[in-house]
């Protein structure tokens, strides 16, 4: 028989192991399993010592989550283990956070997150559990088709989480299982309460796990204070207009906090660590056309880009039609559609579209982005 994932076992004679959070989607998930008779092993990652920071409450993995992640559990009557990953996290998500802003890029640490800890060290301790697959409550949607699995973004799209998980590698994916990838929040809700779980009505994580109350600076301040050095605002000619306490407080797209008068609004277009320097420019010099890509990552056979696909370049941003060339170790992005302020540091993910759905064929870390107007933007590397 073919059980609910897939997999050609009964679900008693099934071993999962669910990647346990402590919010209501990982709970779920883990309910769910049971409810369908699977042997169920739910795994929470301690990630970060939060005992001293002041959290507001909407982050993912903090101390309180791993003890809502443990009562779920007993309520479901399941195994659960706690992995002690701070040292890994400091090392491949802290401190790479740190490095990318230092760079003058704006990075993702839950992609980073995802690609380390999550995926690539629990997929491995899954393995060594002999588990059959790794369930997690991310809103994707995985479908078995030519004979290998695929990854497409959510029903729901408010809550699809596709862009994220780019990173995912095949043999990741061929193992990892998505139930929430369907439903709409508000049904995993109903599910929490009707499993009378204790996160029913916990709120969604908002904030990075280690930035309390988003304030990133003051953790770039913790680790590494040296990074705050004064420096020069040049606008697009180079002439000098102002000075900085640091590229570490400004963002690509950034209109507040530049205190310079101007008659008209100035944004933040480049960041230049090489000379210390913030580049600002009107919101025309924002758009960018072409990006530089490095790190790929495919989930998809390369001739499917010689064909215009889509990507996403933020997470909530909108697919825009793209030429895409895939050349050795560097890919070039042609955004057929207006977009700005594109930061260095962030993902772009590829996406296909078929009678499935919008299909992640993978994705890379964006290297350098260019405007026509601009010739000179985001050349940090």
């Amino acid at each position: 028989m073919i059980n609910s994932l897939g997999i050609k076992k009964s679900p008693k004679n099934t071993r999962i192991v669910v990647a346990m959070s402590g919010g209501v989607d990982s709970s779920v998930v883990a309910g769910l399993m049971r409810e369908q008779g699977y042997n169920v092993t739910g795994i929470t990652l301690k990630l970060y010592d939060d005992s001293k920071a002041q959290s507001t409450g909407r982050q993912c993995c903090a101390g309180r989550d791993i003890i809502d992640a443990k009562r779920v559990s007993e309520t479901l009557d399941i195994e659960h283990k706690i992995l002690y990953y701070q040292k890994k996290f400091r090392k491949e998500v802290i401190d790479s956070f740190i490095d990318s802003y230092v760079a003058g890029e704006t990075p993702i640490p839950c992609v980073q997150c995802n690609q380390t800890v999550k995926f690539r060290d629990l997929f491995k301790f899954a393995k060594e559990l002999k588990a059959d697959a790794l369930v997690t409550g991310h809103y994707v949607l995985r479908h078995q088709n030519n004979g290998g699995s695929q990854m497409y973004r959510a029903k729901d799209k408010e809550r699809d989480q596709s862009y994220f998980l780019f990173s995912t590698t095949q043999e990741q994916l061929d193992f990892l299982r998505f139930p929430l990838g369907s439903l709409k929040k508000s049904e995993t809700r109903k599910i929490a309460s009707k499993l009378k779980l204790n996160v029913a009505e916990k709120p969604d994580s908002q904030d990075i796990c280690f930035v309390p109350n988003g304030d990133y600076a003051s953790v770039i301040n913790k680790y590494r204070p040296e990074s705050f050095k004064k420096g020069d605002i040049l606008d697009i000619n180079g002439k000098k207009l102002g000075s900085h306490e640091g590229i570490i407080n400004f963002t690509i797209g950034q209109r507040k906090g530049i205190k310079i008068s101007s008659e008209e609004p100035l944004y933040v277009i480049d960041i230049r660590a090489k000379d210390n320097a913030i580049i600002v420019g009107n919101q025309n010099n924002l758009n960018i056309n072409k990006i530089i890509l490095r790190d790929i990552n495919l989930l998809s056979n390369p001739n499917e880009f010689q064909k215009n696909i889509f990507i996403k370049v933020r997470s909530t941003g909108k697919l825009l039609e793209s030429k895409v060339v895939i050349k050795n170790d560097l890919t070039t992005v042609d955004i057929l559609e207006d977009e700005k302020g594109i930061s260095p540091g962030q993902a772009c993910v590829f996406y296909s579209k078929d009678n499935l759905g919008e299909r992640v064929l993978g994705g890379g870390w964006i290297l350098k982005t260019l405007n026509k107007k601009v010739s000179t933007q985001s050349t940090n590397h």
